[in-house]
């Protein structure tokens, strides 16, 4: 199965994933979270308490029409919050306290314009939702809103094939989107672990990047123009693929997370869909072995679609059975992948540098389970266990400091809360010039686990600043790195951002309090 036969999924309200297809967590999981002092918790979850919402949607229903518009509370439920951990257990809690008032549903760019030109003019916050995987706080402002789902805005658009672009609407769906491409015969190329749920105008929002980066880069790479809709009105950006017209705008709407507009279709660069696909596992004796053979691949090539390496933490957690690191019950696991023949450079690198090749059979193992391994979480925490990612990114030379003072700050934050951590840790998305860290933690709850996490991100956060490393690789900004992205880019860059906020969204009905302080 390939990326493109995956299905659209309505994400559960409040559990991640197909509900359709639940994972348990195995018998011997159960029993390993034991020795973290893990246990299953006895409050069942709690349902949401409706509370007043709009008291005239009438304006609403006169510009999309009244079957466009939801205020029944199961609706505005599903559109609560995000999917990190936080997000979870304040859904498990029943708090209703981000829920939207409101819940519409435009079918085209001038739907869009007109709502957020109306909702102007009365001052009501509107948030752009798509699949709602947003991990970082970003569907929850700073006061009541309505919900702007963008499921409607659907349609490929256009095939440039000459030019190998693509114009597509951001409410598509990343799976939707491989399949109206592959009819075509091409591909995007980006597959982030939330592939099954997030959307075109998510991964524009939030500067996406999936697993095969080191291939197709990260998705503002794959963006050469773009609709944005604001209270004043329209920008459209993106007449060639390059200019030296004055700054490139575009770079200023991606990674913008709803604050400065809504997204409504991208253009994209698309690459025919690839004949042949293969991924394989390498083992290295350490990770810093590996660090020194991946670095060597993407800073000297050649460089594979796919590249990621787990540390001894990771790879002995994801690989429990030791005959598929070639019998040995240590080392870590590097993933390679291509899309495409393979590269016969690539294993010359590779074994010069102390790699030991381990076959497909770990690389396809990692590549089946990508999009259930999120599935885990929601066990986890039925169990009582407190679970969570957080991620970077640093140059070459600062990532060693970079994952050390990140797993130090969450053992030692953790450990004082009397729930010592298992911290796993992956490098992934390579540049010439560094890489990204991603960190998954896991650990008992205590009694009020939202604040228990909140002082561990804190700490994990304060670590990434001492140690040169930026707040977010892919995650995006939100509320939750808010305050940590204002400090990495200092007083001055925040004033001007302000400032274009202003001139875009002069009322602030944009997202308030996302990405801009």
């Amino acid at each position: 199965m390939t990326e493109s036969d995956l299905p659209v999924v309505q994400l559960t309200p409040g559990r991640w994933g197909d509900p359709a297809h639940p994972v348990e967590l195995p018998a011997a999981a159960v029993e390993a979270l034991k020795h973290l002092g893990v246990r299953r918790p006895a409050a069942a979850q709690a349902d949401p308490t409706d509370r007043p919402g709009l008291t005239d949607t009438t304006f609403l229903a006169e510009l999309l029409g009244k079957e466009q518009v939801r205020t029944d509370l199961e609706t505005r439920w599903g559109h609560t919050r995000g999917y990190s951990t936080p997000d979870l257990l304040r859904h498990r809690a029943g708090d209703t306290s981000d829920m939207p008032d409101a819940v519409v549903y435009p079918g085209s760019h001038d739907d869009v314009q007109a709502l957020l030109t109306a909702c102007s003019e009365r001052r009501i916050a509107v948030v752009p939702y798509a699949g709602g995987t947003s991990v970082v706080g970003g569907l929850a402002p700073a006061r009541r809103f309505v919900a702007v789902d963008l499921r409607r805005l659907d349609r490929l658009q256009s095939i440039d094939e000459i030019s190998r672009t693509a114009t597509i609407d951001a409410g598509v769906r990343g799976p939707a989107a491989e399949a109206l491409l592959a009819e075509h015969g091409y591909t995007l190329g980006h597959f982030p672990q939330s592939y099954e749920g997030a959307s075109i105008g998510g991964y524009a929002a939030t500067r996406s990047s999936g697993q095969s980066s080191a291939g197709y880069g990260r998705f503002d790479q794959m963006v050469v123009g773009l609709t944005l809709a604001t209270p004043r009105g329209t920008i459209k950006l993106g007449r060639a693929p390059m200019s030296a017209a004055g700054p490139d705008l575009r770079q200023l709407v991606l990674g913008s997370e709803g604050a400065l507009g809504i997204i409504t279709s991208v253009v994209v660069r698309i690459r025919p869909r690839p004949t042949e696909r293969s991924f394989e596992g390498w083992r290295f004796e350490s990770f810093d072995q590996g660090l020194a053979a991946i670095r060597r691949l993407a800073q000297d090539g050649p460089v594979p679609t796919v590249l990621r390496l787990s540390d001894e933490a990771e790879t002995a957690v994801n690989l429990a059975d030791p005959e598929v690191l070639g019998g040995s019950t240590g080392g870590v696991l590097a993933i390679v992948g291509f899309e495409g023949p393979r590269h016969p450079g690539v294993a010359e690198v590779l074994t010069a540098a102390g790699g030991q090749p381990l076959g497909e059979g770990p690389g396809e193992t990692w590549r089946q389970g990508r999009y259930r391994a999120p599935y885990l979480r929601d066990p986890l925490l039925d169990e009582g266990a407190l679970v969570e990612t957080l991620e970077t990114a640093g140059f070459w030379s600062a990532l060693p400091a970079l994952k050390a003072g990140v797993t130090e700050a969450l053992v030692k934050e953790l450990s004082e809360q009397g729930t010592p951590p298992l911290v796993l840790c992956h490098l992934s998305h390579v540049y010439e010039t560094g890489a990204s860290l991603y960190f998954t933690v896991i650990s008992a709850q205590t009694d009020e686990p939202v604040a228990q996490w909140r002082k561990a991100k804190t700490a994990a956060s304060e670590a990434i600043a001492e140690a040169g490393g930026t707040i977010t690789h892919h995650h995006g900004v939100g509320t939750d790195h808010r305050d940590a992205y204002a400090a990495e880019i200092g007083p001055l860059a925040v004033e001007a951002l302000q400032a274009v906020k202003r001139v875009l969204d002069p009322h602030n009905i944009l997202n308030p309090g996302i990405l801009i302080p």
